[in-house]
């Protein structure tokens, strides 16, 4: 079974690109203002986007870069799609502002709306409801972007469940920091092979990580 990439998408240092191609985002040092204006610039009409924490908000914006104009939610059953992440900081940006919350305890104030972001499998989950995303999905705590277990994982979740293609990645966000790697992978079928598909490798993986 031979595995592809159809689409992707990569965020890093306030930049995007989509497919190879760098796409332009008005320039400042905030990262809300870059997640700001990437959600104009793709057309994402989706209010409950404004409300996430900055990593989900980051893996939404990344998935629907490479999303747009593949296909592949056509091409494939909501409940064949499966989504595979990592990342190195978990959902640590979040858990910071969450323990300010309540590291006072003149002012123990703990905010829900925080609390529901403090585990970094919750990027999923928006990813999952914004597209009805039904099928298998995991994610993975990572030292450094490790695109060996990545394939790995796609390979296993392809083989052995009911999943016919996969949305997978790199999605971090710490400190302001964003990194981010989003690829559409899907079995190689000759009528995936004629739109822009890369054969699925470390090499490759490696190559559109830098």
């Amino acid at each position: 079974m031979e595995i592809g990439i159809s689409s992707y998408c990569r965020i890093k240092n306030n930049s995007l690109n989509i497919n190879g191609k760098n796409i332009p985002v008005p320039k400042q040092d905030s990262s809300a203002f870059f997640l700001a204006e990437t959600y104009k610039i793709l057309g994402v009409n989706y209010p409950k986007f404004h409300k996430m924490d900055s990593l989900c908000k980051l893996g939404l914006l990344a998935s629907e870069a490479a999303l747009q104009n593949s296909g592949f939610t056509e091409r494939n059953a909501a409940d064949k799609i499966g989504i595979l992440l990592a990342n190195k900081a978990s959902s640590l940006d979040t858990d910071r502002i969450h323990q300010q919350s309540i590291s006072d305890k003149e002012k123990y104030l703990p905010s829900p709306s925080v609390f529901v972001y403090t585990l970094p499998n919750i990027v999923i989950g928006e990813i999952a409801i914004k597209h009805k995303i039904t099928g298998e999905n995991a994610f993975f705590v990572e030292p450094y972007f490790n695109p060996k277990l990545l394939i790995q994982q796609t390979e296993i979740m392809l083989k052995q469940s009911d999943v016919s293609a996969v949305i997978s990645g790199w999605i971090d966000f710490d400190n302001g920091n964003m990194d981010a790697l989003i690829y559409l992978a899907e079995i190689a079928y000759d009528s995936i092979k004629k739109l822009n598909f890369k054969p699925l490798n470390e090499e490759l993986l490696k190559q559109l990580y830098q």
